[in-house]
């Protein structure tokens, strides 16, 4: 009877030590927020506003930065679960229509990522002066790898650092989260993406080469 009873005191501890390992927390359905980028390895800084969809995986970003010494403004719908996404040019009315790669959303935490470890922003001394953190960080296909930082209250994301070989290191900082979204059309392409046709020969951009695609084409005009 000892014996069955330490056994079953074991298989508690081991439930209960399961119970309290951090699993990749679920993002707000609808937020918005604003944003910094610097990628590129310190080439492209922007910044700029991050509408995001979860329920359906859509992103509007719209964001002015600098490349070199030249400046670009970019609005893009991104569109994950079609694996697509619209760079809108409003001056011109015209729109291009390009591959993305949804391998990696950045506004989610990876089914599959680690949990380093949990951290306070601030002080835990008082009530109010911190923020509890969660890091966590995995692998970017193909040979990539990325760190994003939680928080541990209602899951938004904070920093994301990564690096694959086709953009180099790039660093996303987040804040002034709201939930909802004020504008549902922004998960809608404008009426003149219509006709846009997908070139299906191109190589599918990240969610970093497409931030990064306007801010070339700029610096590439010096």
């Amino acid at each position: 009877m000892n014996v069955v009873s330490l056994l079953c005191c074991l298989s508690l501890l081991l439930v209960a030590a399961a119970a309290q390992k951090p699993k990749p927390c679920v993002v707000p359905p609808l937020m918005s927020g604003g944003f910094s980028y610097m990628g590129a390895n310190g080439a492209v800084m922007s910044t700029g506003k991050i509408n995001y969809d979860a329920f359906g995986e859509r992103m509007r970003v719209r964001n002015f930065g600098m490349a070199g010494n030249q400046t670009f403004t970019v609005d893009q719908l991104m569109l994950f679960k079609q694996k697509v996404y619209y760079e809108i040019d409003w001056s011109r009315f015209s729109c291009q229509k390009k591959k993305l790669d949804a391998s990696f959303i950045p506004m989610q935490v990876p089914a599959d990522a680690n949990h380093m470890g949990q951290v306070v922003i601030g002080s835990s001394s008082s009530w109010g002066m911190g923020v509890a953190v969660n890091t966590w960080y995995g692998a970017l296909p193909p040979n990539g790898m990325y760190m994003h930082v939680f928080t541990e209250v209602g899951c938004f994301p904070t920093t994301l650092m990564a690096f694959t070989p086709e953009s180099g290191w790039n660093t996303i900082s987040t804040y002034n989260w709201v939930l909802g979204t004020t504008d549902p059309m922004d998960f809608l392409p404008p009426f003149f993406c219509g006709k846009s046709q997908l070139d299906e020969t191109e190589k599918p951009d990240t969610f970093f080469t497409a931030l990064e695609s306007l801010a070339k084409q700029s610096a590439s005009k010096q």
